[in-house]
């Protein structure tokens, strides 16, 4: 794998760059950093629940208008700073040949433990500041939880979910989760059942 430009890129130059490497990056005030995406063991936990939100959200925006997309899929959180969310749900007319978002309405993070703290302090912080978004939803692996970030005219609002019986309503984007669903197949940390 090649090694990132020590230079500051702009977000152009990223993509450009992006295209010859093995693995994704996100760019970082301009410099490369690659996407690590969690701990060894937390892999198939993560990925699970990741297929499971996709599929779930796909099978309800089919036709309206709203599609889910993958980390493959940037989003500009800043000038020079590109994020790779776990999950977007882009709004707006397909635009072939990009690799960026440009009407996301709700991103989504499968936190694992090698990446919680940067997806709950300083990505929610760049999400937060993203004029389309209209949603932030952090999602547990090590036990079934999920807080979501409404857009409200005065700031934004958290929601916590916990229990399996849960839905998370997204009236944004025409759909809702299920926790059942987004936790079938998972398996959690010994003592901790699903609710």
């Amino acid at each position: 794998m090649a090694e990132p430009a020590m230079r500051r890129m702009t977000p152009e130059e990223f993509f450009q760059w992006q295209l010859g490497q093995d693995g994704l990056y996100e760019l970082v005030d301009g410099v490369p950093v690659p996407h690590v995406k969690m701990m060894p063991g937390a892999s198939a936990q993560h990925d699970r629940a990741t297929v499971n939100i996709i599929a779930t959200l796909h099978a309800q925006l089919r036709g309206s208008g709203c599609r889910p997309t993958t980390d493959d899929i940037a989003l500009r959180t800043g000038i020079a700073t590109l994020r790779r969310p776990d999950v977007t749900v882009e709004c707006a007319d397909l635009v072939r040949d990009t690799y960026e978002s440009r009407s996301p309405r709700l991103v989504v993070e499968v936190l694992s433990p090698s990446t919680s703290s940067i997806d709950r302090f300083r990505k929610l912080d760049e999400y937060r500041r993203h004029p389309t978004l209209r949603c932030i939803l952090l999602v547990e692996t090590r036990f079934p939880g999920a807080v979501l970030y409404r857009r409200r005219e005065d700031g934004w609002e958290a929601e916590t979910y916990e229990a399996m019986a849960d839905i998370i309503d997204l009236p944004e984007i025409g759909a809702r989760l299920a926790l059942a669903d987004v936790y079938d197949d998972v398996t959690f940390e010994a003592g901790r059942a699903p609710g």
